[in-house]
């Protein structure tokens, strides 16, 4: 062990990365595809040795400063790890090239759950390659959060953070704290003590963070056999579900093979994506000492439910014409009206937390009624993203309930100019500083859309196309640019297996190139991506 503490972490990270290899290998073996399991075993063996060797040449390198260091081997992980996990891809399908194969893993290790391949024809160790990088993407965010993270107070933790070393729930706050000087910089010593050894911290943040996910993945997994889901498929969800990345063997519903039962099941195992504290090390985030009135989940139940009652509304105002008479018309209806309630919630959830999978009942909705259910209401929701620190992506709930809470406090001023805002120092935290902080990543997340839009619209993709990408991209929301219809303005083949109807196979290399960019800016987050770009950062 410490031997591994000594490692850089991407060497560290490459070596799990092999070692993950073996198990799709010894998958496709069971299944008779000896040579799928033999390219897997083969460059398992060949990056572990690869990994050996790096790690013996940079054991003892000397150390550079710890925030720089943390940063570029989180941008470091999500651009030049997948290029490893492409290795067997592109040699299992050696049609499809391994810039799409790169592309892929980035989808999958980013938690994107965007894919160039038709499900149908991708053999069945692909699968489980694909959604175990989707899984292992999401174990390294929520460790990353803890160890990496949150000492630099970005990812969410600038937030909520306290800039003076301690807690402040029940304390006085100094006068520093109303100047908008409080904020100590990164080069603060109290910081640095907490940047040393980043190996440690992810090792020790892994130790306690891997039993908890594991154990709900196979929970999941079991459940889902239970509910009559096949080993793969079931597996798969589970991952899927756990990583917010929505890879799945299979094309269509969630609960197509298990029905309304699995996807409550889905549905209840995706609610720990709304905030931090349903994971060991979230105390940092913890707004209220309840549970019940956690502002994550306070403002997630308030935003399904809108969106939910928003959603059948409009359905049942399109039904009541088209709706059968008499007694069993009645009946009828009201079934179609609770399956349509139901595919509104789960699908408010799913995209919420940038999952992007759809209920068997989204398409029933939209039979019942006659009418089209509005697809930009999908992209709002993932744009809004989960909880902070999670494996959701998205701007995140808690920046937006701090705009909203700073929004509340300046219209109750305007309409009572003597009021005083009460809600304790952690409520007045939330106005202040965190609503500053919001409000600044928002309009930089905001900026990245503008910017990777004109990219993409320079390839003479449509404006509405090109929009919808972005958004699925930057939020790590792959599956929501099959849920909203795009203008076939480009169509292409990424090999045998190209799916141009979701839209990715059949993009410009340049274009899938800007969206593998916007991923990775999606999952780090600007912030960080900025701080790697300033020359004060580089001089310090």
């Amino acid at each position: 062990m410490g031997f591994l503490l000594r490692l850089p972490l991407i060497v560290i990270l490459g070596g799990i990365g092999a070692l993950a290899m073996v198990v799709p290998g010894l998958y496709a073996h069971a299944l008779d595809s000896h040579k799928i399991g033999s390219i897997f075993l083969g460059a398992a063996g060949l990056f572990v040795i690869l990994a050996a060797i790096l790690g013996l040449a940079t054991a003892d390198r000397p150390e550079g400063p710890r925030a720089r260091s943390v940063l570029l081997t989180m941008l470091g992980t999500m651009v030049l790890l997948p290029a490893m996990l492409a290795v067997p891809f592109a040699m299992a399908l050696p049609d499809t090239g391994f810039f799409n194969a790169w592309w892929e893993m980035i989808s999958c290790l980013t938690t994107t759950g965007a894919t160039l391949y038709s499900a149908d024809l991708l053999p069945a160790p692909l699968h489980l390659w694909r959604a175990m990088v989707g899984w292992l993407g999401g174990l390294f965010m929520l460790v990353a959060a803890i160890a990496l993270l949150a000492p630099l107070r970005v990812g969410g933790f600038e937030i909520m953070s306290s800039p003076y070393g301690r807690s402040e729930r029940f304390e006085r706050l100094p006068r520093s704290a109303e100047g908008p000087d409080a904020l100590a910089p990164l080069t603060h010593p109290a910081f640095q003590t907490e940047l040393a050894d980043p190996a440690h911290r992810v090792m020790r943040a892994g130790r306690v963070v891997l039993p908890v996910y594991a154990g709900l993945t196979l929970l999941m997994w079991t459940l889902l056999l239970m509910l009559g889901e096949t080993g793969l498929v079931a597996l798969s969800r589970a991952m899927g579900t756990l990583s917010t990345s929505g890879i799945s063997p299979v094309a269509g519903p969630a609960g197509q093979g298990s029905g309304i039962a699995g996807e409550v099941v889905i549905f209840l195992f995706l609610i720990p994506a709304l905030s931090r504290r349903f994971w060991p090390g979230g105390g940092e985030l913890k707004a209220s000492e309840s549970w019940i009135e956690d502002p994550e989940l306070r403002m997630a139940a308030g935003v399904v439910l809108l969106v939910s009652v928003l959603l059948f509304a409009r359905h049942f105002a399109g039904a009541i014409g088209v709706s059968p008479t008499g007694a069993k018309g009645v009946l009828d209806t009201l079934d179609s009206a609770a399956s349509a309630a139901w595919g509104g919630i789960f699908n408010g959830l799913s995209y919420l937390t940038t999952t992007g999978w759809n209920s068997v009942e989204w398409q029933g909705a939209r039979n019942w009624s006659g009418l089209s259910s509005p697809g930009l209401m999908l992209a709002g929701l993932a744009m809004m993203g989960g909880g902070v620190a999670t494996t959701a992506g998205g701007v995140k709930l808690l920046r937006v309930y701090a705009l909203a809470r700073h929004s509340e406090r300046e219209l109750e001023r305007i309409v009572h100019p003597a009021s005083v805002g009460g809600g304790g120092l952690m409520a007045r935290r939330l106005r202040r500083e965190g609503a500053y902080l919001a409000f600044i990543f928002f309009m930089l997340f905001a900026s990245s859309i503008a910017v990777t839009v004109m990219l993409i619209s320079l390839q003479r993709i449509e404006f509405d196309s090109a929009t919808i990408l972005s958004i699925a991209a930057l939020t790590n929301t792959g599956p929501l640019a099959g849920a909203i219809p795009l203008t076939p303005t480009f169509q292409g083949s990424a090999g045998m297996a190209g799916a141009p109807w979701a839209g990715w196979a059949g993009l410009p290399g340049l274009t899938k190139a800007v969206l593998a960019g916007a991923m990775v800016v999606g999952r780090v987050e600007t912030l960080a991506i900025l701080a790697l770009v300033s020359p004060e950062y580089w001089r310090r």
